[in-house]
């Protein structure tokens, strides 16, 4: 028997080659296609919480441009009108547009203060409860009747 070629190994080096880069590729491969697509960063700070516009919620809660806010101030020359209210079912959550002074109303939530040490206490289906922090309300504010 003769050989053709004096050496095998130029034919077992290749051939050895070849199976390295076929098992390489299969191994990159396989690991790319196993990773989870990238999800998205998330921001690196929150983003702003915007101020709530008073007279947008002022509108949802009926109320009439500044001609209905001159007329809901009350004769007894009290400082405080409820414009409008947004009360929970239990009375302990929810929030009231309440107008302190005759400047325009802003949303107060109730256990939030509202002027100085008087802090909304409870609200109900027309009306909300005013008094310093942890005592009996002093103060009952009632939601204006339309006309």
């Amino acid at each position: 028997m003769s050989r053709l070629t004096s050496s095998p190994w130029p034919v077992r080096l290749t051939t050895l080659a070849l199976w390295a880069l076929a098992a390489a590729s299969a191994v990159f491969w396989g690991l790319r296609l196993s990773t989870p697509a990238s999800l998205p960063a998330a921001p690196a700070s929150p983003a702003a919480v915007a101020a709530p516009d008073v007279q947008a919620m002022a509108r949802l809660l009926g109320v009439q441009p500044s001609a209905a806010m001159a007329s809901a101030q009350p004769a007894a020359g009290s400082r405080y009108t409820l414009v409008g209210l947004l009360a929970g079912q239990d009375g302990a959550s929810g929030a009231a547009l309440i107008a302190v002074a005759g400047q325009p109303a802003k949303p107060f939530r109730v256990g939030s203060a509202v002027d100085g040490d008087l802090v909304l206490q409870s609200l109900d289906a027309h009306a909300a409860k005013l008094g310093p922090a942890g005592a009996q309300a002093t103060l009952t504010l009632s939601v204006p009747t339309s006309p």
